[in-house]
């Protein structure tokens, strides 16, 4: 993320940061670095899907520290990929990367990928510790600064682009805020985390009283996520650099401080962009002079108020506004409570599908999710059957495609997809999109329920956070190739209850909640026979999880899983969640664990009797196991 090759630049020369004490203050949170930077821990296992308990339990360990220092965080994510999309070379290429990564883990390589629901499980994570953050539209860093500049707090992220923005109160590299390292204060001040501060005045300073506002122009010149660097190769190589710093490939750094120092000799960016374009062919001068200043844009400050939504809940945003998305839809993505994915398919028509750690000589996993995308797309684009001109060729009946980019064997590609036709209800010129939230409840549970092939008389017996699992789980079997195994499903099945023994035996925030939430008479929580099972599922987890062994094959039917839970997610947000939205962090899904199971179940059949000693777990187990194989 960023500006090529600048965070190994500062990070070199020590002289750019101060040393900061962080306590009692406000702190502006760039999300999207937060949570990859926890979710990349050394103890990671990246191979079997993702522990999300283990992962919620670092983001509450991250906030409970700031707290106890008295920093009042407020996490900023980005959206979509914006109505240009400007970025989506740049994000081709990181897809290619995170592909590379997940065939190297499938053969036992190392490297780190974050798992598939990990954002969810942050936002979610958020949302129970009472956090406050904000989903963006698209592109969340001119909003970060705006929202910083005018508090005059510091910045925490791990995007080198925080370096060229001008931030009253400096900017925090995450590999410098040593969290897991706090400190006790000298008299009553308390408890600080020692971090250390970018500061943009130094860096000037360094390459002789460089003015400020040329940062965003070498920003896009020695390239950025949005620039691409060949446009400028012609300038590159014609000129003279300050202290020989030639093109070429071995002198990213070289150049990169030549830049800066032949920046420094201009008074403001017009005058820098005129000379840069005396290097170029006539003929490309003009689409490189808007090429520049069309990037340099994306350091100006934002028009979004995002103190505004955190004071009063509304997000306002110009480019929204200009792409008509529903305000509803806007509310919703800006409060978490729709994923990104949701606006691209609404005002690009494509989507990415990440990548996991799957068996590579396969289809993707995300096939087995086709039918919910689907859906998704023809409730976003229906709108469009009625008010796009349709050339005389084509027929009113024709349905919208999404260009959807997914791993085809060991490659990135692209495939249009056909969104579904819906239920007569949906179609109904009283309900467009904008007008989805008035629609009854049980007409759009009706959809939801129809779209993953269950009736709700199956699911009223669950406990109403697992039915959305559960209808994901029959959706699974149905659809997944090659087809679920019966121990694949008993692991499956043995590791959500794991995760609901966890909740009314360890996590303090479910303490004083009854996990058979349709149960008219709970009972006290924790019984004597729950915590005597919990405690004998830790022996035997601690002893059992030692073996390390692996099966692509398995990894990838829980990938397919995973795929239709985060499919099925979206589609009852979308629809105004008609079902209990279940908690990831809760540890609903557990890679490690699951896997384990998989490899016990084949070998000692009465590992289903995990639970024996408890029987509500046991009946717990009997209940979800029945419902499926209905």
């Amino acid at each position: 993320m960023g500006v090529q090759g600048l965070t190994g630049f500062v990070e070199e020369r020590g002289v750019f940061f101060t040393e900061l004490r962080m306590r009692d203050t406000k702190l502006v949170i760039d999300g999207s670095s937060l949570y990859h930077r926890l979710c990349f821990t050394p103890a990671a296992d990246f191979r079997r899907g993702g522990d999300y308990g283990a992962f919620a339990a670092a983001v509450r360990d991250f906030f409970g520290i700031l707290r106890s220092c008295r920093v009042a965080p407020f996490v900023v994510l980005d959206g979509g990929r914006g109505a240009e999309d400007r970025k989506l070379p740049t994000l081709r290429g990181r897809a290619a990367e995170q592909l590379r990564a997940a065939h190297g883990l499938s053969r036992g390589a190392g490297g780190c990928l974050a798992p598939l629901l990990t954002r969810e499980a942050f936002v979610q994570a958020l949302g129970r510790l009472g956090v406050p953050f904000v989903q963006c539209f698209a592109e969340a860093d001119r909003e970060i600064a705006a929202l910083a500049n005018s508090w005059g707090c510091p910045v925490l992220s791990l995007d080198s682009d925080f370096c060229v923005f001008d931030l009253a109160g400096g900017y925090c590299p995450l590999s410098h805020f040593q969290w897991e390292s706090v400190r006790a204060g000298d008299g009553p001040q308390g408890c600080y985390v020692p971090a250390r501060c970018f500061s943009v005045d130094r860096f000037c300073r360094h390459f002789g009283r460089l003015n400020k506002s040329l940062l965003p122009l070498f920003a896009v010149m020695n390239g950025n996520d949005y620039m691409d660097l060949a446009a400028l190769e012609a300038f590159f190589s014609k000129v003279r650099l300050p202290r020989g710093c030639a093109a070429g490939k071995g002198g990213k750094h070289l150049r990169l401080q030549g830049l800066l120092n032949w920046l420094s000799q201009f008074a403001e960016p017009s005058e820098a962009v005129e000379n840069v374009l005396k290097y170029l062919k006539k003929h490309q001068r003009e689409e490189i002079r808007e090429l520049l200043c069309t990037s340099m844009e994306d350091y100006a400050p934002s028009d979004v108020n995002l103190e505004d939504f955190f004071q009063n809940g509304r997000y306002e945003c110009e480019a929204a506004r200009k792409a008509e998305v529903p305000q509803w839809v806007l509310d919703a993505l800006a409060k978490g409570k729709l994923a990104p994915f949701i606006i691209n398919a609404l005002i690009l028509r494509s989507t990415i599908l990440r990548v996991q750690v799957e068996n590579m000589q396969r289809p993707s996993a995300h096939s087995a999710a086709l039918p919910i995308r689907q859906v998704i797309y023809g409730l976003l684009l229906r709108v469009s059957q009625s008010t796009e001109a349709a050339s005389p060729s084509k027929q009113t009946h024709d349905l919208p495609v999404v260009c959807e980019f997914d791993r085809c064997q060991k490659t990135i590609k692209k495939t249009f997809v056909q969104a579904a036709s819906l239920p007569p209800d949906f179609c109904d010129d009283r309900f467009p999109l904008d007008k989805l939230t008035e629609m009854s409840m049980s007409c759009r549970q009706m959809l939801l329920l129809e779209t993953l092939g269950v009736k709700m008389s199956f699911l009223e017996p669950i406990p109403s956070h697992l039915q959305l699992p559960v209808a994901v789980t029959c959706f699974w079997i149905r659809f997944s190739e090659p087809k679920v195994k019966l121990h694949q499903l008993k692991a499956l099945l043995l590791m959500i209850v794991s995760g609901e023994l966890h909740r009314i035996n360890d996590d303090p925030a479910f303490i004083s909640m009854s996990f058979f939430i349709s149960n008219p008479h709970p009972t006290v929580l924790r019984a004597e026979d729950d915590s005597i099972a919990y405690n004998e599922f830790l022996k035997w987890k601690e002893k059992k999880l030692q073996n390390n062994d692996f099966d692509l094959d398995a990894a990838h039917s829980f990938c397919q899983w995973q795929c239709c839970l985060q499919m099925g997610l979206y589609l009852n947000q979308l629809l105004c969640t008609p079902l209990s939205e279940p908690d990831l962090s809760s540890r609903l899904y557990t890679g490690t664990l699951v896997h384990r199971l998989y490899q016990e179940l084949k070998s000692t059949p009465s590992v289903e009797n995990l639970f024996i000693l408890s029987p509500k777990m046991t009946q717990l187990y009997l209940l979800l196991l029945n419902t499926v194989e209905s």
